[in-house]
């Protein structure tokens, strides 16, 4: 069984029925890696890529593991991203990668049940509208907002909307996350539980990348 096979048997609602589809051929990867990753690197250093492409959209699947026991993920291609507000960090990931729209075969990591991982399509989330949209959290306690929504961009898309947050320049990590069964996570201070929150001992994005790279190897 192809990889692409592994994936369409976990994931067999990404695949509209009649899509065109072609499959190309599947490769080590060759990119090298990622830097200030080394987790994420070595990670992406053992992965096999297949190009794929839907209805016109261009995909690359890598995946790792034994033939009977496959994982992986299903990526945008790489992006140049030199004017996308994003840390320096992101950008490096956008070189090899463009980021996670599905998984397969997937550990327990902070990217379960996520639409979009890293990707162009979470950085452009209206992080300032979804946050003024929630405001009554805070208002209804005589809090107002302890950050500024404009500092931050979205990192990844929950399924049912909570969103990963990093901050532009340094890579600050928050959690918005009004629906939520998470533990180990702390509400920010001046804001109320179920909005948002830090994860515990995961401070920045370097470090939640590579929290999750590692559960991936």
């Amino acid at each position: 069984m192809s990889d692409w096979e592994h994936f369409l048997h976990e994931v067999p609602w990404f695949l509209p029925p009649g899509a065109s589809v072609v499959v190309g051929e599947a490769q080590r990867w060759t990119r090298g890696s990622v830097g200030g990753l080394p987790e994420l690197s070595a990670l992406l250093a053992s992965a096999v890529l297949t190009p794929v492409f839907v209805e016109g959209d261009v995909y690359e699947l890598l995946a790792w593991g034994s033939l009977d026991d496959r994982r992986g993920w299903l990526c945008r291609p790489p992006h140049d991203a030199d004017s996308d507000g994003v840390p320096w960090l992101h950008r490096s990931f956008w070189s090899q990668c463009g980021g996670i729209v599905e998984r397969f075969g997937e550990p327990d990591t902070w990217w379960n049940n996520q639409n979009e991982v890293l990707t162009i399509g979470a950085a452009h989330v209206r992080v300032g509208e979804v946050l003024t949209d929630y405001a009554w959290l805070w208002e209804d306690r005589g809090l107002e907002l302890p950050v500024d929504p404009d500092e931050y961009y979205a990192v990844a898309v929950e399924a049912n909307g909570n969103l990963t947050l990093a901050h532009r320049d340094d890579g600050r990590l928050l959690l918005f996350a009004p629906d939520h069964a998470f533990a180990n996570v702390t509400p920010l201070a001046g804001s109320p539980p179920y909005s948002l929150l830090t994860i515990d001992d995961v401070p920045d994005l370097a470090a939640w990348i590579e929290v999750c790279a590692a559960a991936w190897r």
